[in-house]
């Protein structure tokens, strides 16, 4: 399939178009950021260059093809039972690779897509139904109230708390917890939120994925029809199956406090039960331990019950701290070794 070619049955905003011309035309007026990427989509280069997120690092430059892109748009709407003429809404930024992949589809799938303005509140205005949607957990929790009003939900960005799982239990839409990266170009694995009667569950690969484990336990992922490289991640996983697996953290994030290792992804799911804030957990220097494990809360200081939770005592926070601001990324990822380091030259200094 050649990336210039657009599906007759796509839309947007209510409008045909006959011509990659046509589209980007309309769009000169309408959203520029959109009608920049669509310039390089429609060129005759064979690939995309796309910036890693920085969650984990400083925002880095990659290739992708765009054969690939076209064959992820495929997996989701095979996945997803998304044929042409679905109704989608796209209220992510086109500058990332989930916004980028949201457009494509659209062209790829012939969906008639609506594009609104990028907030955190993405439905305050909306009153049309839709089939698909993607969101950031953020923007979920935001649009909690109306989000009945999409049928199919993809969420990713951000790990989705304990809190707003509890709140979409009952939530008529089918909203599912998306793991990827840039680098698979969106999600390889989508994991059910909100399905009563199949929690606890795991992530379960899209077709044509393979999934492994290196000797550090961390996910490896083959994926030929997206990637001509295999893919290792930092991600440690336990492998439920050969399409299944369950996220546990990041192998970097490890504390190793006096011989012991914790995972602070881990603690912070237990601690998400009571903290209702945004926080994290990280290891600081500790002439004893080596590393100790503290939590930092984004916020004015109050009192933490951690008694109420079910941590064990090496997974008990030596020191608590509080920070007005948490430094994130662009696209609202909290940067954790940045926003230490504000720690270290605050009036909470270790």
């Amino acid at each position: 399939m050649n990336w210039k070619n657009i599906n007759r049955s796509f839309r947007l905003n209510n409008s045909i178009f006959s011509s990659e011309n046509e589209l980007i035309n309309y769009l000169e007026n309408q959203n520029t950021d959109i009608c920049d990427f669509l310039k390089i989509w429609f060129n005759n280069q064979s690939y995309l260059e796309v910036k890693t997120s920085g969650s984990t690092g400083l925002p880095k430059p990659i290739t992708i093809q765009k054969e690939h892109v076209i064959q992820s748009a495929l997996a989701t709407g095979n996945y997803f039972d998304l044929p042409e003429e679905t109704t989608a809404l796209l209220c992510l930024p086109i500058h990332y690779i989930a916004g980028k992949l949201m457009l494509v589809r659209a062209l790829v799938l012939g969906w008639h897509l609506d594009i609104v303005k990028v907030n955190s509140n993405p439905l305050s205005d909306i009153t049309k139904q839709y089939d698909f949607s993607a969101m950031t957990p953020m923007q979920v929790e935001n649009s909690i109230d109306k989000l009945n009003i999409i049928k199919k939900l993809i969420v990713g960005g951000g790990v989705v708390s304990n809190s707003l799982q509890t709140k979409l239990k009952y939530c008529k839409t089918k909203v599912y917890a998306t793991y990827g990266m840039t680098e698979t170009i969106t999600h390889i694995a989508v994991k059910k939120l909100n399905y009563i009667n199949t929690l606890p569950n795991f992530f379960e690969v899209l077709p044509n994925i393979e999934i492994y484990k290196d000797n550090k336990d961390c996910l490896v992922i083959k994926a030929p029809k997206i990637s001509n490289n295999i893919i290792f991640t930092n991600d440690v996983v336990q492998l439920i199956s050969n399409t299944q697996f369950e996220w546990l953290g990041r192998f970097d994030n490890i504390i190793n406090s006096g011989g012991i290792k914790l995972n602070p992804e881990a603690i912070e799911q237990k601690l998400s039960k009571i903290i209702t804030t945004r926080f994290f957990i990280t290891g600081i220097y500790d002439e004893y331990l080596g590393e100790k494990l503290v939590l930092l809360i984004e916020g004015e200081e109050k009192i933490i019950a951690l008694e109420n939770t079910n941590l064990s005592k090496y997974e008990m926070p030596k020191a608590i701290y509080f920070l007005p601001k948490f430094i994130e990324t662009t696209s609202g990822k909290i940067q954790r070794k940045e926003t230490l380091k504000l720690l270290e030259t605050s009036s909470n200094s270790f």
